[in-house]
């Protein structure tokens, strides 16, 4: 089913340009309060979390005023992680959770990211019925009806209990010394937290937000000052979260990255080790590396991809009861202990291997070596999806034909950006260089 407004994680856009308006959000929250209200009582609520951007309080505000005019109470949890929406959603037995944040975006980019009564990302069906009540209009309730708002002071602190629950009994962290990198964002005040109550000494970096500088030049989508950080504390391991934490990046002692697939290995080696991979099965996308899959059949665990995005991973991992998926991007989702990827959960589960080996970040986030594999967003202006033209149909089917055998080739289009998202992987660089060259130009030249 097409959808107008949500892409592949909610809605998102450019903060004060449709559709990222007070007046449309206002309308938004109106219809999803009418779509999850079952009927005319009063003990229907909402709970609504966000990141740091500046203008998460004009969408907190208009939400606010859709969703009680619906009938909803509104529970305001002020900046917490999206995995804690998740959570409180389904804790305090909301109807409905909503989390304001464009991710990993720049602060001008806002986004709106909905939460169904048990704490899961909505369906496409229904977000498409939300979109078919807002094209429609919904009927405000009699003011006897209107919904209350108020503050929550303690959802950070819930959120806090419940990740330091992930982590293995008896374990502690005194010894390891770790920059977290909060990207001035959702995670600004709990990750830091945590670290410290498990034991670590603690180098926080990016915890203070302004409402502008979420994910400037910092976090996991820019970690060149944890990696530096890194070193010149002597640091074992940088943990680097996103803007609304629900993904990580690791930056080993040296100052390297890990790359997110390896990440997904060493976890899904451990947890198989131990008994606990749900039907020896992880599931990633179409972008895992293919060597990801090699290893993890070497270790006897199968490898099921879907489509990119999370909420498509969490949705295969529900259907067949896995609880181990994730992204290489840096979502990891462990279904044990959270319904959607959590960056610093997923933190806390590197820094227990480090502790159960004895060894070096560099080394326990490495288990086997990478295909070598490009990814390159190509911008385009055309009003039509590039992917229909005559022209870029015949350069990918040659691609692929030349790659078969040889590596894999992923060309998508972006659910929230102007972009056509180009992946090649093969064991020959100039194979994977000619590919990649082919493609993006052929785009371009549109």
């Amino acid at each position: 089913m097409p959808r107008k407004f949500f892409g592949t994680d909610g809605v998102r856009g450019r903060a004060n340009s449709y559709p990222m308006t007070a007046d449309f959000c206002l309308k938004l929250g109106a219809a999803a309060g009418s779509y999850f209200r079952r009927d005319s009582n009063q003990s229907h609520r909402v709970v609504i979390g966000k990141d740091t951007r500046l203008s998460g309080y004009m969408f907190e505000n208009a939400l606010t005023a859709g969703l009680t005019s619906s009938g909803m109470n509104v529970l305001l949890l002020g900046p917490v992680p999206t995995p804690a929406v998740g959570l409180l959603t389904n804790s305090m037995r909301a109807d409905l959770g909503i989390m304001i944040s464009a991710s990993h975006n720049e602060h001008n980019d806002n986004g709106i990211k909905f939460f169904g009564p048990d704490g899961y990302k909505l369906s496409d069906e229904a977000e498409f019925e939300i979109e078919s009540l807002i094209s429609e209009g919904v009927d405000c309730v009699f003011p006897e009806h209107i919904g209350r708002a108020k503050r929550i002071d303690d959802g950070r602190y819930r959120y806090i209990e419940r990740v330091k629950s992930s982590f293995p009994n008896q374990m502690r962290l005194d010894g390891l010394k770790v920059v977290i990198d909060c990207a001035n964002g959702a995670g600004y005040r709990a990750a830091p937290e945590v670290l410290w109550e498990l034991g670590a000494e603690v180098i926080p970096i990016g915890v203070s937000p302004d409402g502008r500088n979420i994910n400037l030049n910092c976090g996991s989508t820019s970690p060149r000052i944890a990696a530096e950080t890194v070193v010149a504390h002597g640091a074992d391991v940088a943990i680097c979260l996103d803007g609304d934490a629900d993904r990580v990046l690791v930056i080993d002692e040296k100052g390297s990255p890990i790359d997110g697939d390896q990440f997904l290995g060493m976890i899904g080696a451990r947890w198989f080790k131990e008994g606990k991979l749900a039907n020896e099965t992880l599931v990633s996308t179409v972008m895992s590396n293919m060597r990801l899959e090699t290893f993890l059949n070497q270790e006897g665990i199968t490898l099921v991809r879907t489509s990119v995005g999370d909420r498509y991973v969490v949705e295969r991992m529900r259907l067949n009861g896995f609880n181990l998926g994730g992204e290489k991007s840096g979502h990891v989702v462990m279904m044990d202990y959270s319904t959607t990827g959590d960056g610093l959960m997923a933190g806390l589960q590197f820094l227990a291997e480090m502790i159960r080996k004895g060894e070096p970040a560099s080394v326990v986030g490495r288990p086997f070596d990478l295909a070598p594999q490009r990814t390159e967003n190509v911008t385009y202006s055309v009003e039509k999806n590039p992917l229909n033209d005559p022209s870029v149909i015949k350069i990918i089917s040659e691609s692929e034909k030349k790659l078969s055998g040889l590596g894999r080739l992923l060309v998508r289009k972006s659910g929230t950006e102007k972009l056509i998202r180009v992946m090649v992987e093969a064991e020959d660089i100039s194979i994977l260089d000619a590919t990649m060259a082919s493609i993006t130009s052929t785009i371009k030249g549109l």
